[in-house]
């Protein structure tokens, strides 16, 4: 019998005479990355984004998927010590970043790297919270990790050419894995040998299907917590050496190949370039809607055109929606469905839903998605004219272009074009709108002072000694 080699060990025979895997390139990147290798704009950024998510995650704890979610994973998980996000339970290590996860992403409202269409800080976060709280690590580390986590996601998600959805993927439950295994192995201080071994690990935990599309299902809600958790697991395998497969992405039976097929991405691509030195984390969109990021921009554009000219619905014909077509299965079809959503989720992915609600209501927030607006006579009626079409001058995969035309029963002919949507790196959301966001948001479960004290444990999260005034924040008392 073989004795495994400790995860530090000579790497495998075969790899060492060939140029390193991707997986290794990504670990070797990981073995020395530091915060003070990145510029304080993007540490700026990574702040924000963390801000932003623990303010859906408060929110979230007041909506029904919250409370089912807690009652499923504490009926199996029992009593831990790491700090749910809202809730006074507390849970087993990968069982508060399952749930973290969930909340985090669980309203839809949550940051999106727009090229990749990952919500990378669902499942980076949660990994921070648990494996950093339990490692004991500074506020700089914490960061650090989360901008690892985002950086390696946004850079296997968009490697993948789109493909991700159109073949029944959700990306996020992908590719977030990856990240939160480096995240939690950076965490624990892992050697190059481990940090390998752990994205080989996550590619046999790698999932996420796109299924809920077809009937409003929850289960989208999971994908990201299930990657923090299965990140942790995949992690602490690795570190106790585990072998598992060296070729995570590139192999034969790789994440591309597999998940891919035909569509994987070609060898002359390199999806690491510029790693450590073109930020994407710049790439990132925090949400001013709690709608998928494809339909925000359309929103927009209806929003201005009611402020400018004064209409309401029972003046339009008709509206024609642009959007890519790569877009279009996830938010447009099939159309009759799009045009009657069955529950709150359903109707974060109907384009004529959001049009039909921003003109109606005037606004799309949370309160938007309540079963009276769901059953509102006038929005469905509305949603009946609503026809959504290919945008041929979009911006996308970097922008989420989004383009209304109007034809009134006064016979004027209204069309606006909004061609970069907010929140995005050249129409980025001001820190003083997120902060607001993330205020609105955790105050639907705490208390303003209690909120004020998170905002301040983020912000100053790079000077921290540990993370436990951060985690010690967010419980419930």
């Amino acid at each position: 019998m073989n004795a495994v080699q400790p995860p530090d060990a000579a790497t495998d025979s075969i790899e060492a005479r060939a140029a390193p895997s991707l997986s290794r390139r990504l670990a070797q990147f990981a073995r020395v990355f530091e915060l003070q290798h990145v510029p304080a704009d993007v540490v700026d950024a990574a702040k924000l984004c963390i801000l932003d998510a623990l303010g859906i995650a408060f929110a979230s704890t007041r909506f029904e998927f919250a409370r089912r979610s807690q009652s499923g994973i504490s009926a199996v998980a029992g009593a831990g010590e790491y700090i749910v996000i809202g809730m006074r339970e507390r849970l087993p290590l990968r069982d508060a970043a399952l749930l973290n996860g969930i909340l985090i992403h669980g309203l839809d409202y949550d940051d999106t790297h727009l090229a990749s269409v990952v919500h990378a800080s669902a499942s980076a976060l949660p990994v921070v919270l648990a494996e950093g709280r339990r490692q004991r690590v500074t506020g700089a580390r914490a960061l650090a990790a989360y901008l690892l986590a985002v950086e390696a996601d946004a850079r296997i998600g968009l490697h993948a050419g789109g493909w991700w959805q159109k073949v029944g993927f959700h990306p996020t439950g992908v590719v977030g894995v990856f990240g939160a295994t480096l995240a939690a192995g950076y965490l624990q201080l892992q050697g190059e040998q481990a940090l390998v071994y752990g994205q080989g690990l996550a590619l046999s935990m790698a999932a996420g299907s796109m299924e809920f599309l077809e009937d409003g299902a929850w289960t989208k809600r999971l994908h990201p917590g299930w990657a923090a958790a299965s990140g942790i697991t995949a992690a602490s395998l690795a570190a106790h050496g585990f072998v598992s497969p060296v070729k995570a992405f590139e192999g034969r039976f790789g994440l591309y190949n597999t998940y891919l097929g035909a569509r994987a991405p070609r060898a002359e691509g390199d999806m690491l370039a510029g790693l450590g030195e073109q930020w994407e984390m710049r790439n990132v969109a925090v949400k001013p809607y709690p709608v998928c990021h494809f339909n925000h921009a359309c929103g927009d554009a209806i929003l201005a055109l009611r402020a400018e000219h004064g209409f309401d619905a029972a003046d339009v014909v008709s509206i024609t929606a642009r959007i890519h077509r790569n877009q279009m299965p996830v938010v447009c079809e099939p159309a009759t469905a799009k045009r009657r959503p069955q529950s709150e989720y359903d109707a974060k992915f109907s384009l004529p839903f959001f049009i039909a609600t921003c003109l109606v209501r005037g606004r799309f927030g949370l309160a938007e998605l309540e079963p009276p607006c769901l059953a509102d006579p006038q929005i469905l009626a509305l949603c009946q004219r609503i026809n959504c079409e290919h945008d041929e001058e979009s911006a996308f995969p970097k922008y989420f272009s989004g383009q209304v035309e109007v034809l009134l029963r006064d016979g004027r002919h209204l069309a606006r074009r909004e061609q970069i949507n907010r929140g995005t790196d050249a129409r980025p959301l001001s820190r003083a709108e997120i902060e607001s966001k993330f205020l609105e948001n955790a105050q639907l479960a705490v208390t303003r002072k209690q909120a004020e004290r998170v905002l301040a444990a983020v912000m100053a999260l790079e000077q921290a000694p540990n993370i436990d005034a951060l985690c010690d924040s967010l419980a419930l008392a």
